[in-house]
């Protein structure tokens, strides 16, 4: 008689052995950091309290307190308007809303930087209507300022928020809203009464993921002259060769990296529902007359923002250049080159590396709590700025570069030579993103297969090979893709680890800003959006299925 098979089973050592280090190689950089920053003489500290921190403290907060609120507006009454609502365009809109994730922060501020200059087209075309004929009569606020960083970063975010505010909203109950309209409440009164408390956790998850990406951009601050904490911790190590200072300043910035976890958190705890997902969903009202024209232009005016006008000019720069007959140069194409090899290891590491963390920690397969926690260290990395990472990373690097070298009697540094450090700071930047979309293709796996495969005598790993990885082949690709874009777009981290005379695509476009020059910058950047399109397509296609299969959205 034969003993049925339990539905999952423990993993063995060398898994949880791998697991246990990739955690570990998280942890590092962090460890690294605060030994680095506690490390320093006093003297630094105190300079840093007195000259550097109050004003890049001020700047990021102000930065972050505006961006919140500015993805907040955006982001949630967009996804209530193509939710809640019928009205002419709301079939590309849902999906086009989310296009500005393409567009990293620091390509938008360049396009804006020309596009919003004094003596700059759009600036020109207005005075032109306007009756005027020089900047010295009339001229827009500066974008070099705090609110065009807001503004830029505000538009290029939202669909954080918008993503997961839709979701929520796509899910409400429609009974809820119908109820509230019943008792006398207006369209709006029903949606800030019902309908936004119930999507505060959605909202907060957004937000914070909003928040972090503002506190690791670097190129639009600087662009855009905001001095934030990110700024300084690259100025501190770069222009001044003070690595302790940039290290005590990045322990600071771990201070705000825990508030908005604490915050995401807080958004989402004491939330209780019912089983949505098997009542009737909310049913697009539809609008009319200026109503309709209206929402309509509500909703595509952050989308020509975030997208369209800065995609155009990239595109019209690239033409001009290419029609000109100046052609790309070969460090352009060495650019690319170079970002194409450092996405390509990024991709196999990070993805190899979240293989093993979500199969040593499958739902049913290991309930030890010390190994759920290595899990949840792994992950942590995303929300760790680059430009800490970087600092974190650097000194044990370089002490195992050394002891490399030494061993091996090569020259130099090997490892931050090779980009090996680089590759793995973007790892562990991106790690998230393999773990969740192995996990989530693990959970969709009947516990059924495996027990079949157990029960024909294939071992655990066996199993792995023969059952779950063929059939986790779609979540693996996916998350691939995410990844490989990411690693391309990728600037902080790049920026402070890159070998000596390596450019990728995002560093020579930091550069020819830097110069305040546009031509090969537009080529660079229209190359990283292009790359960045494959992701968002991806989303609009869940998007797509989503809206068909529940009608009623």
């Amino acid at each position: 008689m034969f003993q049925a098979a339990s539905p999952l089973r423990p993993v063995g050592p060398l898994w949880q052995a791998a697991s246990v280090l990739i955690a570990l190689g998280v942890l590092a950089p962090v460890a690294s950091l605060f030994w680095l920053a506690l490390g320093a003489d006093w003297a630094h500290w105190q300079h840093l309290v007195r000259y550097v921190l109050p004003d890049a403290t001020v700047n990021t907060a102000l930065l972050l307190v505006g961006v919140g609120l500015l993805t907040l507006v955006v982001g949630t009454g967009c996804a209530w308007l193509v939710t809640a609502h019928d009205f002419p365009g709301r079939r590309v809109l849902h999906w086009a809303l989310l296009l500005p994730l393409a567009m990293p922060a620091y390509i938008v501020a360049f396009a804006y930087l020309d596009l919003l200059h004094p003596i700059g087209p759009v600036q020109g075309a207005l005075r032109w209507m306007l009756g005027y004929s020089s900047p010295r009569e009339w001229r827009l606020p500066d974008l070099r300022s705090m609110g065009g960083a807001i503004f830029v970063l505000g538009f290029v975010l939202y669909p954080y928020v918008y993503m997961t505010a839709r979701a929520m909203f796509m899910t409400q109950p429609a009974h809820l809203m119908e109820a509230a309209r019943s008792l006398g409440e207006s369209r709006f009164g029903a949606f800030r009464r019902v309908a936004l408390p119930m999507a505060r956790p959605a909202l907060a998850v957004g937000l914070s993921l909003a928040l972090l990406e503002t506190l690791n951009d670097i190129g639009a601050s600087e662009f855009l002259g905001i001095n934030t904490l990110t700024v300084s911790v690259y100025t501190t190590w770069v222009t001044r060769t003070d690595l302790a200072g940039a290290a005590q300043i990045a322990c600071s910035m771990l201070i705000a990296v825990v508030l908005i976890m604490w915050l995401e958190r807080h958004g989402r705890s004491h939330q209780r529902f019912g089983s949505a997902q098997r009542m009737r969903a909310i049913q697009p009202e539809r609008l009319r007359g200026a109503s309709a024209w209206l929402a309509t232009a509500a909703t595509t005016l952050p989308v020509l923002i975030g997208f369209v006008a800065p995609a155009a000019y990239l595109a019209w720069e690239t033409f001009k250049r290419l029609r000109w007959g100046q052609g790309i140069s070969s460090g352009l194409w060495a650019s690319l080159a170079n970002t194409l090899t450092l996405a390509m290891g990024v991709t196999v590491v990070t993805v190899l590396a979240g293989v093993i963390v979500a199969w040593a920690t499958r739902q049913g397969v290991s309930t030890q709590a010390p190994v759920r926690w290595q899990a949840r260290v792994a992950t942590l990395g995303y929300a760790i700025p680059g430009t800490v990472l970087a600092i974190g990373l650097l000194t044990p690097a370089l002490s195992l570069d050394a002891g490399l070298a030494s061993l091996l009697h090569l020259p130099g540094l090997p490892l931050m030579g090779l980009g090996v450090v680089l590759v793995v700071a973007c790892g562990i930047r991106f790690l998230v993103i393999p773990v969740g979309g192995v996990e989530a293709g693990l959970q969709r796996i009947p516990a059924t297969l495996e027990q079949a495969s157990r029960l024909l005598g294939e071992s655990t790993n066996g199993t792995f090979w023969r059952v779950h990885l063929p059939l986790l082949r779609p979540a693996i690709a996916t998350s691939a893709l995410l990844v490989f874009v990411d690693a391309m777009k990728e600037l902080p981290a790049t920026l402070l680890l890159r070998p000596a005379n390596f450019d990728t695509l995002a560093t020579w476009l930091y550069a020819e800003a830097a110069r305040g020059t546009y031509e090969e910058g537009a080529i660079a950047a229209l190359a990283i959006v292009l790359a960045g399109l494959l992701p968002v397509v991806l989303l609009a296609r869940t998007a797509s299925t989503s809206e068909k299969s529940n009608p009623a959205i």
